[in-house]
């Protein structure tokens, strides 16, 4: 199955590439078998909504080595992610993340797990150290 043309255009077009300085998170997810390592940078904001503070998610990047279907799922994450309040990236799920780029090859599915997984992870990271 070849790659849809939204894999190609976040492979060779990534959106929210590069390194976040001073980031609120890290995140990060790999796998030992085929190599890839994916490192999502979280900037968090607050807007108040009905007179509570709400955090949501400023700014985020990504760092990943990997093959295209590594490099256009970690693209994609960052663009479902950015602006969204915490507890809705927390949603987000690896068939959203293929779904949105006209689906992988089976193959590579796992590339979609680990973005939403490097995304997650930065998210409790930021929680844990807020406490």
């Amino acid at each position: 199955m070849p790659y849809s043309a939204k894999v190609i255009d976040h492979f060779i077009h990534p959106r929210n590439f590069g390194k976040i300085k001073n980031p609120d998170a890290v995140g990060e997810a790999g796998n030992p078998v085929c190599g890839d390592i994916m490192t999502i940078y979280l900037k968090i904001g607050k807007k108040k909504i009905g007179g509570n503070p709400r955090e949501f998610i400023k700014d985020i990047k990504f760092e990943t080595l990997g093959c295209a279907a590594a490099i256009a799922t970690s693209s994609m994450v960052t663009e479902l992610a950015k602006g969204k309040f915490l507890e809705d990236a927390l949603k987000i799920t690896r068939m959203q993340v293929a779904d949105e780029l006209g689906s992988l090859p089976p193959i590579k599915m796992h590339c979609s797990n680990l973005a939403a997984e490097a995304l997650h992870k930065a998210i409790g990271e930021y929680r844990k150290r807020k406490g």
